[in-house]
């Protein structure tokens, strides 16, 4: 019987050329995991990313180990104690740094997370899908995590609709109605195109916060809620509503962290945020986005008045500190 050879350890072995990777890992893992929210476990499907800093001198990463890991952490928490998305983010990050020697490992969790409303009017149920986000950075001395949310809901263009009101004005003018304009338009909601959109907000704090807040400011940040089922009384509710609120998609951005700020006074100045919102076009050929980024305290004295810094903390940086 010949002996066993002995395989070679080749992701440690020397690489063709002498160069560090700010990332290499895996991406799109599909797994279910089981996360607390409130006193309840929801069991959730999400999709995993992770990434480690590779040194100079090293060739690659163990790949098969990711999902391993991945395994082994996600058994934990659904045989135990279910955690929170950002803390289980974490709990696998520093256990790749462990297992990878790695210098730094970087992990992000988005799963789909049911929620249950009722429409506004006749107060059907309906379910309706959320992303949750838990995002971790951890070196082996400490780590940083992030928890989010992404959600839809609609703008009304206030460009357009301010068009059609100058518009409406003067033909209401020519047809006689005077002064009388001017408190028609006001009684009658004004056509202008609409915009479904996807809102994220993230947030980067130690403090436990309930994704179900985030939802409901980025949900507001817009110009409406979207519902998967809508009777009459309701979708003519929605649509009033949309167009009562026009919004730019830069509109929503700036009311989601203001709110976030008035509401969660208790973020620290060195905690991080993130807002940012894309809209689906419908009279163009493209979509539009806008974000803003930067520390609690940044963001804080903007508010206040203070010139905004040349440099706004990005979620890379905040993440690496």
């Amino acid at each position: 019987m010949s002996e066993t050879r002995e395989l070679r350890d080749m992701q440690a072995s020397a690489p063709p050329v002498q160069l560090a990777l700010s990332r290499a890992g895996v991406t799109g893992v599909h797994k279910a995991i089981r996360i607390r929210h409130g006193e309840h476990e929801i069991l959730m499907a999400a999709e995993l990313d992770c990434t480690v800093d590779l040194a100079r001198d090293q060739k690659g990463v163990h790949m098969s180990r990711f999902p391993e890991l991945f395994d082994q952490a996600i058994d934990e928490v659904v045989l135990g104690e279910g955690l929170h998305v950002e803390a289980l983010a974490e709990r696998i990050a520093t256990q790749i740094v462990e297992r990878q020697n790695a210098l730094r490992a970087e992990v992000r969790i988005v799963a789909g997370w049911p929620q249950r409303r009722r429409t506004p009017v006749t107060g059907l149920q309906t379910q309706e899908m959320v992303s949750l986000i838990g995002i971790a950075a951890s070196n082996g001395a400490g780590a940083r995590r992030v928890v989010g949310v992404e959600a839809t809901g609609i703008n009304a263009c206030p460009c357009a609709q301010d068009l059609v009101r100058g518009e409406a004005a003067e033909r209401l003018a020519a047809a006689g109605f005077g002064e009388d304009a001017e408190r028609i338009l006001e009684l009658v909601p004004l056509a202008t195109h609409n915009q479904r959109g996807r809102g994220t907000l993230l947030v980067g704090t130690a403090q436990n916060l309930d994704a179900e807040d985030l939802a409901g400011i980025v949900e507001r940040s817009m110009s409406a809620p979207v519902y998967e089922l809508l009777k009459r009384p309701d979708e003519l509710h929605v649509v009033e509503q949309a167009h009562r609120n026009p919004r730019f998609v830069e509109d929503s951005v700036r009311v989601a962290l203001e709110e976030l700020l008035s509401t969660m006074p208790a973020l620290e100045d060195g905690d991080f945020v993130l807002s940012r919102q894309r809209n689906l076009e419908t009279i163009h050929d493209h979509d539009v986005v806008a974000e803003r980024w930067g520390t609690v305290g940044e963001i804080r004295a903007e508010l206040g008045g203070t010139a905004p810094s040349s440099e706004q903390t990005t979620l890379e940086a905040w993440l690496r500190a």
